[in-house]
């Protein structure tokens, strides 16, 4: 047996490239498969109908939209108001490692389709709320489905390329970003007519698009060889060809050994255990900064400095809870510059991830947010507040896309969505926590709230920079029990360690 490939020459006297199969072997993996066929038609219609099922985000941005018109019309207090984003969140987060084990145990397609029907289905039916109560449980179950989305990044990760797929990853972040302005435009046009309950419905249009559209999905290659169904990832694998217009590889597909999957365990293995830890604290700092920074941003316009806070809390005290103010045609167009800040970010970080890798994106992304939070300690006015929170957010939503990019790439195939499950349910821990810094914790002090965000950040670029394997250049790993990246390098040689 050969324990070693050598490099087979050309009769030219030229090496053959060692990312592709090599053309004299008789069998070739799915990696060797994707990346031989490459990007085209196919990998751009799934661009698009991932994206629908991305765009969930109008799901969140409703909530923004949604408390102060139930607060006005049903005449809550504040802590109910509050309730109403906590039990997404607490949806959100009860629901992640579920849906990534269903992914990994049934098929990512499987888990995915699941999901947005159930999202689709509650959201629809959280706009015929009659009361109250109905409405929280409703949107609590809104979040139970919306832990599954992320799902979508695990399909459409493992039909990508290497070269492609960092870019294409955090161009289906956009359609999050889209999901956030075309959810204010809509409620600019619907809630002075229609109300509340029809943008609850009109809101779930995406996913109804991606419900329509989910029959020609196909099943990810890799998961079917590494659960045993040879034929139908090899009929995938022929029919992406096929709309590609690219040959397939020569030979036989070779199947991976069938391991357990979806396994709480595995992502706890000597390779993967300081791994996992850092990335669900990485997860939870960026969730805990990115709607942290959303809540202060509105406290701090509506104070017009930082310095001003304190005496305006003061002022407020007096004020009674059941207080109705209605969004004005000034707090939507806030609320849509805001958020258009999502797009500098993607572009940002389209540009450095392949240039200095996936953990230098990320500790840079988390050192620039550190860097403005600590700015703001100055009375600086309006205008300077403004810059600074938007390249803050801009930097941390960069931050969180390239998150999104490294941990698919990071875990083998048999833990790939759960791994990417668990990140995000610590993730939700971090947006769960957020409210009681941004909102409490601010009444007593603006400086201490400031440290806890910047010094939060600060550790998050450490462990960032102390992750033990950059995924920059490499393809997607097979098979849990190989020593990372062994079958990464290319099959024609292996390099020690």
């Amino acid at each position: 047996v050969r324990t070693e490939l050598e490099p087979v020459e050309l009769e030219d006297g030229a090496a053959v490239p060692k990312e592709f199969a090599n053309p004299t072997d008789d069998t070739f993996m799915v990696e060797d498969a994707v990346e031989a066929i490459g990007f085209g038609k196919f990998q751009w219609k799934l661009s698009v109908i991932t994206g629908l099922a991305w765009a969930n985000a109008m799901e969140m941005m409703i909530l923004s939209i949604l408390a102060p018109q139930l607060h006005c019309e049903w005449r809550l207090p504040s802590w109910q108001v509050a309730l109403l984003t906590s039990v997404v969140f607490v949806g959100m987060m009860s629901s992640s490692t579920l849906w990534g084990n269903i992914s990994d145990q049934y098929g990512r397609k499987t888990g995915l389709k699941i999901s947005v029907l159930w999202t689709l289905y509650y959201g629809i039916l959280s706009g015929f709320a009659p009361v109250y109560s109905w409405i929280l449980v409703l949107r609590g179950l809104v979040g139970f489905g919306i832990g599954g989305v992320p799902q979508s990044v695990t399909l459409y990760a493992e039909f990508l390329p290497m070269k492609a797929r960092a870019k294409c990853i955090l161009l289906i972040e956009v359609f999050w970003a889209l999901g956030t302005v075309f959810e204010v435009l809509l409620a600019v046009l619907v809630m002075p007519t229609l109300g509340w309950r029809w943008l609850l419905i009109l809101s779930a249009l995406p996913l109804l698009l991606f419900a329509g559209l989910c029959f020609w999905l196909p099943e990810s290659a890799r998961y079917d060889v590494l659960s045993g169904n040879q034929e139908k990832a090899l009929a995938t694998l022929k029919r992406i060809a096929t709309e590609n217009g690219a040959p397939m590889p020569l030979g036989k597909l070779v199947i991976s050994r069938q391991e357990d999957r979806g396994k709480m365990k595995d992502l706890f293995t000597p390779h993967f255990r300081w791994t996992t830890l850092l990335l669900w604290f990485i997860w939870f700092s960026n969730a805990f900064s990115y709607y942290g920074l959303v809540l202060l941003t509105t406290e701090f316009f509506q104070a017009g400095d930082v310095c001003s806070i304190s005496s305006r809390r003061q002022e407020v005290k007096a004020k009674c809870s059941l207080t109705c103010e209605y969004l004005t045609e000034e707090d939507y167009t806030d609320l849509l510059w805001t958020t258009l800040s999502e797009f500098p970010g993607v572009l940002v970080t389209l540009w450095i991830i392949d240039r200095i890798g996936r953990k230098k994106t990320m500790a840079l992304s988390f050192l620039v947010f550190s860097f403005c939070s600590l700015l703001l300690f100055l009375c600086v006015g309006r205008n300077v507040l403004t810059v600074l929170l938007f390249i803050a957010r801009a930097f941390i939503s960069g931050g969180f896309q390239a998150a999104y990019v490294y941990t698919p790439e990071v875990y083998p195939t048999a833990t790939r969505a759960l791994g990417l499950g668990t990140c995000s349910g610590m993730a939700r821990v971090g947006a769960l926590i957020t409210p009681f810094i941004a909102q409490v914790m601010l009444e007593s002090s603006v400086y201490l709230t400031l440290v806890v965000y910047s010094g939060c950040c600060l550790l998050a670029a450490l462990a960032s920079c102390f992750l033990p394997i950059e995924t920059k250049g490499r393809g997607l790993q097979e098979s849990s029990h190989k020593e990372w990246g062994q079958e990464m390098v290319g099959r024609g040689s292996h390099s020690p360690g």
